[in-house]
């Protein structure tokens, strides 16, 4: 097939070498520079996302935030103006379910269809190729894209329509966050306490309280491998996401609003561009004690 793919940052690169080493056309386009393991492979570079579009029958997107993908879409040179009709775009970014419908609307009045993407599995799942990937569109077009998912990730689930997509990401980071701040509490507390925390964790991951953000995230805060595999600025913008959410919805999520300030505490130390296990760092502050 020939496949488009714009945004090749931590999760995008590897997600696109999926799709090239499965044999398919691939026409990429990134801010930076598009990495030579792509080109070296096959890929071909395009000057704009315009061009991308052209050449390209699927399209997809991976980048930042809401108004990197309304950019990428519809700006000066953006997919939009490449596309043709019966061409689809695919957007697995994590961004606003709001704004995620109105994109859908505008790229199907083009005749195309839209899908909404987000992964969760981090640069882990993306170069293993085993991301969770949460779907929101029309069944024809998750028929369409699915052998092209399955290149990418393990747990793949068409939710419902356009938005429900990213509505189910923002469900999943705020679990994650929740389940962050519980083990780093945990471990802090333990720590704090005269316990031999890599010790505590052991022991945790045999009973009730085991999870893979034990698992893994609790390792890091162990080993304090804070190098980011998911940027707590990115997780930031996602609880803001759940947040205005909750606002518009009229429903209460007290938790998160927490994590949301643990993280802000995070970024006001310079932390932003750590990996989000290193909100611990937060909790660590306040109890004015290091787990390691």
């Amino acid at each position: 097939m020939q496949i488009g793919f714009i945004g090749l940052g931590i999760m995008g690169a590897p997600m696109a070498g999926h799709l090239r080493a499965a044999g398919h056309e691939l026409f990429v386009h990134t801010r930076s520079k598009v990495p030579a393991a792509l080109t070296d492979a096959g890929a071909v570079a395009c000057s704009s996302a315009k061009d991308v579009a052209q050449r390209a029958d699927i399209v997809f997107t991976m980048v930042p935030d809401t108004p990197d993908v309304e950019k990428v879409l519809f700006g000066e040179s953006g997919v939009a103006a490449g596309l043709s009709k019966g061409k689809t775009v695919v957007d697995m970014s994590s961004i606003s379910p709001i704004e995620t419908k109105a994109f859908a609307k505008r790229i199907n009045e083009l005749g195309c269809d839209y899908l909404d993407a987000p992964v969760s599995g981090g640069e882990v799942g993306a170069k293993a190729a085993s991301l969770t990937i949460m779907v929101g569109g029309p069944q024809a077009a998750f028929d369409k894209v699915l052998p092209l998912f399955q290149l990418m990730g393990k747990n793949i689930t068409l939710v419902g329509g356009n938005g429900d997509g990213q509505t189910t990401k923002v469900a999943n980071q705020i679990i994650v966050a929740l389940n962050i701040a519980a083990v780093g509490e945990a471990l802090v507390f333990a720590s704090k306490a005269g316990a031999d925390p890599a010790k505590v964790r052991q022991a945790l991951m045999g009973g009730f309280a085991a999870s893979r953000i034990l698992e893994v995230h609790g390792e890091r805060m162990i080993k304090r491998t804070f190098n980011p595999g998911f940027r707590i600025a990115l997780h930031q913008k996602d609880l803001n996401l759940a947040l205005q959410g909750a606002k518009a919805l009229g429903v209460s999520l007290p938790g998160t609003a927490n994590v949301a300030q643990l993280m802000q505490a995070c970024a006001a130390h310079g932390m932003q561009d750590q990996d989000h296990s290193a909100l611990v760092r937060a909790l660590e502050l306040l109890a004015r004690h290091d787990i390691a």
